[in-house]
């Protein structure tokens, strides 16, 4: 990783060297010489990496560059911020302190260079070599991934069939009072995936079919996000339950539990003293209901049910850790089997991992990223047999695939360490994350966001990262990684200074009022921030800075008053990385602008009436941004919801590449992003804002979410039409003013449409359109005559409101390449869908969400391989005839009465459909 540490270091000095040319030119020689050695010493460390885990003197020296790396980095970013500081100054005072800080940075630059010499020295004592630059395969690999995303689902359960078969029946039958059913075992051996299994299941998606619910506890146990998490996924409007303190929670969950059979997983519980902490809010009815239990810990297990036996867990047989094995480390492999001059190294390496599941699936996915040759499957070996001698079990593996990783994804895997155990993380999210700390380099012509998603595919194939949603067209949108590879994470990250997390202020002696000194990089936030705030703190290095809010009160709306994050600036004044998305913030104070280094900022502000009473009469209008942040000229991503005024200080931030808006426009006050050449999305931007500027500069715009106010077609039509790289656009409008009709033929990238509000007439639309969404649009006339005409169209959604009418009809050669079609909450009379013999030939998934609907020609329809239903009336389901299975779903439509939910496919008849699982189509 230290490679990863010295190439951004060098990348950076070298773009300050270029910004700064005049302001340096007295100790500009002496960076350039600095630039240079670093990036000399860096050629080295590959061959150091190789060496650190088995030679503690390696392993010392790789620590001294990565600190002399860092000191750079100090060093150059706070004369920036210093530098930045003194052009605001009057000319006579920028005269006579110049000098001063010049020197100063003269003097630091060589104490630097001298401790980089000896460590030179020392490199040749212990036999470091350089072994060239360019010479590692992981960027030729990476291209090699290129948009071959991980599938959402890997079937690669083994052995677990008739243990999920115990636990259903346990579930399904016998005793009608309220019961708990645990499933035991150690970390890394499947009780999640097992009770993933059961929680799928047919009989019990039918048993519990009202109630079923699915929460991640973890090691760090908070009740009330536990009650907010079930209420969630309850709840048809799950806003009115912020407010609510946790005893409220607890007897809103109660009443909404009382007299449903229902099923609640609790993933992951630690403690039987958070067991008993969330045990009362579930009723202790004699109506079948059950709650499913994963633990480490089998006191949790007796303590929620003693009449109980709890399923321990077994680690997997011989025969079954070898096909596990087989299908994770040979790529595409649908025998179980194995080559037979690779079978001897994969079978003893199978034997190191004692049964454990996790520790053969992470090791097979690191033999994936290899070639199929003894010789490479001998060397992991090797290294897995010294790992093995200091280790233990899966540690050693985990590990092994750690140090198995191209240096420019160590960082990148690190990072994810930062994020609150079981957490689903955002793929866009952890992207620009990436981006905004320098871990993704610019390669040729390559997007550094096409970059960033390779790597995250490399980590998921490797097993590291799970894939938790994909999208149509197999893309990932969110992840997540296991506790025990979050453990690795984590100590690593501490390791080296990269990552710390605070979480604990109690611990901390009653007589301390500091949090104490680190020198890690960057800091995950845990605690309410009033209480964080209240605190010194000694952490000058820290370059990006999260807060989580795990412990968040009902209160906590009210965070974000200003005196409480004028900290920030004090003591972090080198941050590249600030993200407040979960504090609710009144007013960003004017000191934000000062941070000159930020990359990626991230804001939520709220309407000063939402304010406490206390802060109301200072704060008449809280919500305004500070202009002072117009000076953050190098931050890449900004996400910004605010309440009141135009961001004016946008105009200036022209490095920005990713822009996110929520705000109510001012007439007097445009928003002004003609100049932003860099952007490439623009997300919430009011139409009367977008107009007043010349959009033809904005060469790089990808995506484009624009809010319709008054639009004259010709003008709109026109601004759209410059935008070349245009990939996907967003138009959403107002009841009043509705989405201007105009011709999109000339959109020749355009691949995503989505249109909100009422369209009136259809018009031509772009020829390579892959993906359309209609929502709200209100036609009275077919719209399938026009649609049915797009050669590459492979989803259609028609949401809520987008046809009046009552009949569609596709004809004989309509939609040639439609594989999904959505049809939601199309309200009125029962809707009449013909699709003639030929039509929609390669249609494989229909949605039926909240919608009346008789539906002739699914006969014909060959390739349609799964039917979602939610929430109609089995009395328009005639069209069910013309599938085959038909009888399996009437059977279902006598068990259901009135409410429908379920989904056919073609291999297992009719089932029924994953409450849990995210579908995401975007």
């Amino acid at each position: 990783m230290e490679r990863a540490v010295i190439s951004f270091v060098v990348n950076r000095i070298g773009d300050q060297l270029m910004e700064e040319a005049i302001f340096l030119k007295e100790v500009r020689p002496r960076i350039e010489r600095l630039h240079r050695d670093l990036k000399a010493i860096n050629c080295f460390l590959e061959a150091a990496d190789a060496k650190q885990e088995e030679d503690p003197r390696v392993r010392n020296w790789v620590s001294d560059i990565r600190d002399v790396a860092y000191d750079a980095e100090d060093v150059v970013d706070m004369f920036i911020l210093k530098a930045e500081a003194l052009r605001r100054k009057i000319f006579v005072k920028r005269i006579f302190q110049k000098p001063v800080y010049l020197h100063n940075l003269g003097k630091k630059i060589d104490e630097i260079q001298t401790n980089l010499h000896d460590i030179s020295r020392r490199r040749e004592i212990l036999g470091i070599k350089n072994i060239g630059v360019g010479t590692s395969t992981s960027s030729q690999m990476l291209q090699n991934l290129r948009r071959t995303t991980p599938r959402a689902e890997k079937h690669v359960i083994v052995g677990l069939n008739e243990e999920a078969n115990k636990l259903v029946e346990q579930l399904t039958t016998g005793d009608p009072r309220r019961r708990v059913v645990s499933i035991v075992g150690m970390g890394g051996i499947g009780k999640t995936t097992l009770a993933k299994k059961v929680y799928n299941h047919s009989r019990v998606m039918d048993h519990f079919q009202s109630c079923r619910v699915w929460v991640y506890v973890s090691e760090d146990c908070r009740p009330r996000n536990i009650f907010q998490q079930i209420l969630n996924q309850l709840l048809h409007n799950p806003k009115q339950i912020e407010k609510l303190q946790e005893n409220e929670l607890e007897d809103l969950l109660h009443e909404h539990l009382e007299e449903k059979r229902f099923l609640v997983v609790l993933d992951d519980i630690w403690k039987s003293d958070d067991w008993k902490c969330l045990a009362r809010v579930f009723p202790e009815e004699s109506n079948g209901s059950r709650l499913l239990l994963t633990t480490r810990n089998k006191d949790v297990a007796l303590q929620a049910d003693a009449r109980s036996v709890p399923h321990d867990m077994q680690l997997l047989s011989e025969e079954e850790g070898w096909k596990l094995f087989c299908r994770t480390a040979i790529p595409d492999n649908v025998t179980d089997g194995c080559p037979p001059e690779l079978k001897e190294f994969g079978e003893k390496m199978v034997k190191k991992c004692a049964g454990l599941p996790l520790a053969i699936v992470v090791l097979g996915g690191l033999l994936s990223s290899k070639k199929q040759l003894p010789t490479m499957w001998e060397e992991v070996f090797n290294k897995l047999r010294v790992h093995f001698a200091a280790r233990n079990g899966v540690d050693a593996i985990l590990s092994l695939s750690y140090i198995d990783l191209p240096h420019n994804l160590k960082s990148c895997f690190l990072y994810l360490g930062l994020f609150p155990e079981d957490q689903v993380i955002s793929k866009r999210t952890l992207l620009l994350l990436w981006m905004a700390e320098g871990f993704v380099p610019q390669q040729d012509e390559q997007r550094l966001e096409d970059t960033a998603e390779d790597y995250l595919n490399e980590l998921i194939n490797r097993n590291l990262v799970q894939a938790v949603a994909v999208s149509v067209n197999e893309r990932v949108t969110e992840c997540r990684i296991h506790d025990l590879v979050r453990d690795l994470c984590i100590k690593k990250a501490k390791e080296q200074n990269f990552v710390e997390i605070q979480k604990d202020i109690v611990s901390l002696p009653s007589t301390t009022s500091s949090f104490p000194f680190t020198k890690s990089r960057r800091l995950g936030i845990y605690l309410d921030l009033e209480r964080y705030a209240s605190r010194e703190h000694s952490t000058p290095y820290i370059r990006s800075l999260f807060f989580f809010l795990l412990q968040r009160s009902p209160h906590s709306r009210y965070y974000g008053i200003l005196s409480w994050l004028d900290f920030i600036y004090k003591y972090y004044k080198l941050l590249r990385v600030l993200d407040l998305g979960n504090v609710k913030i009144y007013e960003p104070p004017n000191s934000f602008g000062k941070l000159v280094h930020l990359r990626y900022l991230r804001l939520t502000a709220h309407r000063y009436s939402n304010c406490p009473p206390s802060c109301l009469g200072s704060l008449q209008d809280c919500v305004n941004f500070p202009t002072s942040l117009d000076e953050l000229r190098s931050l890449q991503t900004l996400d910004i919801c605010i309440s009141k005024g135009t961001p004016t200080m946008i105009e200036k931030m022209k490095n920005l590449r990713h822009l996110f808006l929520s705000y109510d426009r001012e007439d007097d006050k445009p928003l002004r992003i003609d100049n932003l050449r860099n952007l490439q999305t623009l997300s919430g931007i009011w139409f009367s804002d977008w107009q007043q500027n010349d959009t033809s500069d904005l060469t790089s715009l990808r995506k484009l979410k624009i809010k319709m106010d008054d639009a004259i077609v010709v003008e709109f039509s026109n601004s759209i039409a410059k935008l070349e790289n245009l990939r996907s656009l967003y138009l959403k409008a107002s009841h009043f003013s509705g989405v201007p009709s105009f011709d999109m033929s000339s959109l020749l990238h355009l691949s995503k449409l989505h249109m909100e509000r009422s369209i009136g007439q259809l018009h031509e639309f772009p020829p390579n359109l892959t993906q359309l969404t209609l929502e709200d649009t209100e036609l009275d006339y077919d719209p399938m005559v026009i649609l049915e005409k797009l050669p590459k169209l492979l989803t259609l959604r028609l949401r809520m409101w987008s046809y009046r009418g009552w009949e569609m009809q596709v004809s004989a050669d309509g939609f040639p390449q439609l594989k999904i079609l959505q049809l939601s909450d199309l309200y009125g009379p029962t809707k009449l869908l013909i699709i003639e013999k030929g039509g929609m030939s390669n249609l494989t998934q229909l949605q039926i969400f909240r919608s009346v609907l008789d539906i002739y020609g699914l006969g014909e329809l060959l390739h349609l391989k799964r039917i979602d239903v939610i929430d109609i009336s089995p009395h328009s389901h005639r069209w069910i005839s013309s599938l085959p299975c038909s009888s399996e779903w009437q059977d279902i439509r006598r068990r259901k009465k009135a409410r429908i939910y379920g989904t056919y496919t073609a291999n297992d008849s009719w089932g029924y459909m994953q409450q849990h699982k995210k579908i995401d189509f975007r």
